[in-house]
């Protein structure tokens, strides 16, 4: 019997027993037979896929930006990481919604490795999500642990709810930013760093 670690003293977790039964429940709620031949396996397998599209639960963030350099030899311009993939469920509805996160900061004598950005917002898209409350984790996360001197989260969302219940879809992005320290206190600033996540866009 496998259930996870609750996320906090008051929630238990099901047991994968439990989600299983609760994927049979879903199957007959859209009208079809869990017993029949091409559905057995059904159950096991979207557990197991639950557990890794929302494996952001048990995964901590800040864990991957603890490992800092401070040897930078001086440099006090942003550093930038644009166009970082991602894929997220809205807690809304648990349609998909994927998009391009673009993440810069200034440092303050202290950098991280470019990869560990990648990482915090894989961490953070991998649960239930709203996609202005992505981008404020995502910039609490690098701002509590890397205490820069400013720090900017620009989301470029495209949802995939409406095309997949059959709504049309424009196609057009939901663009999502959020700034802290000099980034905030600064429209200069916040300009300079969208033109610089757009630049060279096809």
């Amino acid at each position: 019997m496998e259930s996870l670690a609750p996320a906090s003293a008051d929630l238990r977790l099901p047991t994968r027993e439990e989600a299983e039964a609760a994927v049979r429940v879903l199957i007959r709620w859209a009208g079809d037979d869990p017993a029949r031949p091409g559905l057995l396996g059904t159950p096991e397998r979207v557990s197991r896929l639950y557990r890794q599209m929302y494996s952001g639960y048990r995964d901590d963030a800040k864990v991957y930006l603890a490992t800092t350099f401070d040897e930078i030899d001086g440099y006090d311009d942003l550093v930038l990481l644009r166009d970082i993939p991602f894929a997220s469920h809205s807690e809304r509805d648990m349609s998909p919604f994927r998009g391009l996160a673009n993440i810069a900061y200034l440092p303050r004598g202290r950098a991280v490795g470019l990869s560990k950005l990648a990482r915090v917002v894989d961490v953070f898209a991998h649960r239930l999500q709203d996609q202005g409350r992505l981008a404020e984790e995502i910039l609490s996360a690098i701002g509590d642990t890397l205490d820069p001197k400013g720090a900017a989260v620009v989301l470029e969302v495209h949802r995939l709810g409406s095309a997949i219940a059959g709504r049309r879809v424009t196609g057009a992005p939901t663009i999502v930013s959020r700034f802290s320290g000099v980034f905030a206190s600064s429209p200069a600033e916040q300009s300079r760093v969208l033109s610089l996540c757009t630049r060279n866009r096809e």
